[in-house]
C-alpha cells in the first residue's frame, strides 16, 4: 500500500474512534453528572508507510483521550437525597473494589437507612465512614455537606479533589477511580453542595452535533483520498503493464 492510502486508512481509523467517542458522549447526555470525553490527535512514525526513497512518513492516530470535568447546569428535583456539586470536587463511594468518584449524587437508602448510589455502593462521611440516617425526619444537607436530621448531625460528606484530574480513568456506570493507587485525594476547596439538585451532563447537543458533522464530512474527505489513491495505483500497474511502455 502507497503512503497515501496508508495515512488516509490512519485517517480514516482515527476518526471512527472519534465517533465512537461521541457516540458514547451522546448516549449519556441525560445522564447526571456525566463528564464528556474528548480526543487529543497525534502522528505516528510508521516504517510500513516509508515512501519509495526511505524516507520516514507519518500517520495521523488518536493519540489519547481526556475527560472533560468542566462544570455541568444544576437542575431542580426537589428530591431530599438529590446532591450536586458546585465547583470542584467528587462524592466518594465504597464500591465493590475499592473506592470510587463520581458526580453523579442522585442518592437514595437502602433498607438499613445506609446511604447509597444508584449501584447500591455507600457514600463515605468524612473520616472513612458511612451516612446512616437514624430516622424518618426530613434529611437536611448544608452547603458545607452536613447532614443531619431533626437538628441532629449525622456526619459530613467527604468531597474529595485531586490537583491533577488525568490521573483519574472512568470505572463502569459514571464513576472515576485513581490510575496511580499511591495518588492520594485531598478535600475539595470551595466546593458547595446543593441538596434538591442534580448536576447535568456537561455533554450539549449543537456542540456534538457539529462535531459530528466535522467528522464525516473528514471521514468522506479521507475515503475519497484513498479511492484517489486506488485510482492512482491502477493506472500506474497499466502503464507498466503496456506492451511497449
Amino acid at each position: 500500500m502507497d503512503a497515501l492510502s496508508i495515512a488516509a486508512a490512519s485517517g480514516l481509523q482515527s476518526r471512527m474512534d472519534a465517533i465512537e467517542l461521541l457516540a458514547n458522549n451522546l448516549a449519556n447526555a441525560a445522564t447526571a453528572g456525566y463528564k464528556m470525553d474528548r480526543e487529543s490527535y497525534g502522528l505516528y512514525t510508521s516504517p510500513e508507510a516509508d515512501d519509495l526513497w526511505g524516507l520516514p512518513s507519518t500517520a495521523p492516530v488518536v493519540e489519547r483521550q481526556w475527560t472533560d470535568f468542566s462544570q455541568g447546569l444544576l437542575q431542580p428535583t426537589n428530591g431530599p437525597l438529590d446532591l450536586a456539586i458546585s465547583g470542584r470536587g467528587l462524592f466518594v463511594v465504597n464500591g465493590p473494589s475499592g473506592v470510587l468518584y463520581t458526580r453523579n449524587g442522585h442518592f437514595h437508602l437502602a433498607a438499613n437507612g445506609t446511604l447509597v448510589t444508584q449501584e447500591g455502593y455507600p457514600v463515605k462521611a468524612q473520616g472513612g465512614a458511612t451516612l446512616q440516617i437514624i430516622s424518618t425526619a426530613p434529611v437536611e444537607v448544608s452547603a458545607d455537606g452536613t447532614v443531619s436530621q431533626s437538628g441532629q448531625v449525622i456526619g459530613k460528606l467527604e468531597i474529595a479533589d485531586f490537583n491533577d484530574l488525568s490521573v483519574l480513568r472512568k470505572e463502569g456506570s459514571n464513576y472515576l477511580m485513581t490510575a496511580d493507587p499511591n495518588v492520594a485525594p485531598m478535600p475539595a476547596a470551595g466546593a458547595e453542595i446543593h441538596q434538591g439538585k442534580l448536576e447535568a451532563s456537561n455533554v450539549t447537543g449543537p456542540e456534538a452535533a457539529v462535531h459530528l458533522v466535522g467528522l464525516m464530512r473528514q471521514f468522506e474527505m479521507l475515503q475519497r483520498a484513498i479511492s484517489i489513491g486506488a485510482d492512482m495505483n491502477r493506472k500506474a500497474i497499466e502503464e507498466v503493464a503496456r506492451p511497449g511502455a
